[in-house]
């Protein structure tokens, strides 16, 4: 039957990707306690959209103008400061093959390194990271330069290549994936739900039965008023 588990599909491109990945990576330790395992699977977002019919936010000029209240909004909750860079959005093809490979050749903890690596230097180092000598520099954060051009190679072969089209294609089309980042969430019991966007893991908690405060308004002064649906 299997355990508790969030199959957590994210591209490095959605800064909603990022505020998924960096929550849940402070709330590792007590996911772990709680029996539930927690796996960053890389897609291609812009296939996502081309697969699903989606429109990215900056395409549409209503969703743009919203963006720019919900972004902030978004970064305060998660505990972000950054500005959009100048050059977003990029092709992220290049990051994501990488991320790709990684996962099939290196150890879980030097992958999650990675992912965070490439989100940190894209989004605060305001480095282009398609461009092969951005990716590098984000890679070097965590690896050796013999493995970073090893890296390098490995995600532009065609096998590399073909397993991103393939699980960016399965989250489409087995799991209705329409944005990212997703979530396939599996309960224990036999069942799996999915999950969209990074402000619905109170949901996700009480699919998983886990205990969490939720939303909860506290009366007086002072506290910290935000994430108030950690665990």
């Amino acid at each position: 039957m299997g355990g508790k588990k969030i199959d957590c599909y994210i591209d490095i491109v959605s800064p909603y990707s990022f505020y998924a990945f960096s929550y849940l990576q402070a709330n590792r330790a007590r996911l772990q306690a709680l029996d539930v395992k927690v796996e960053y699977i890389p897609v291609f977002l812009g296939g996502i959209n081309v697969g699903s019919g989606n429109k990215p936010p900056w395409t549409l000029p209503a969703k743009a103008a919203y963006s720019q209240y919900d972004g902030k909004r978004a970064q305060r909750y998660f505990g972000h400061d950054f500005q959009i860079p100048s050059f977003f959005p990029i092709l992220s093809l290049l990051p994501q093959r990488a991320l790709t490979f990684i996962k099939q050749t290196h150890a879980k903890e030097q992958y999650e390194a990675a992912f965070l690596a490439c989100f940190e230097t894209m989004w605060y180092k305001h480095l282009d990271i398609s461009v092969p000598e951005n990716l590098s520099i984000a890679l070097r954060k965590v690896f050796d330069e013999s493995s970073v051009q090893d890296i390098l190679v490995g995600a532009n072969k065609p096998e590399t290549k073909q397993a991103l089209t393939d699980t960016t294609a399965k989250a489409v089309k087995e799991l209705g994936a329409f944005g990212c980042p997703w979530f396939w969430v599996y309960d224990g019991k036999g069942n799996a739900e999915p999950f969209f966007g990074s402000d619905r893991f109170h949901y996700m908690w009480d699919y998983l039965d886990l205990p969490h405060r939720d939303l909860e308004l506290v009366l007086g002064a002072g506290g910290d008023r935000r994430g108030k649906g950690r665990l």
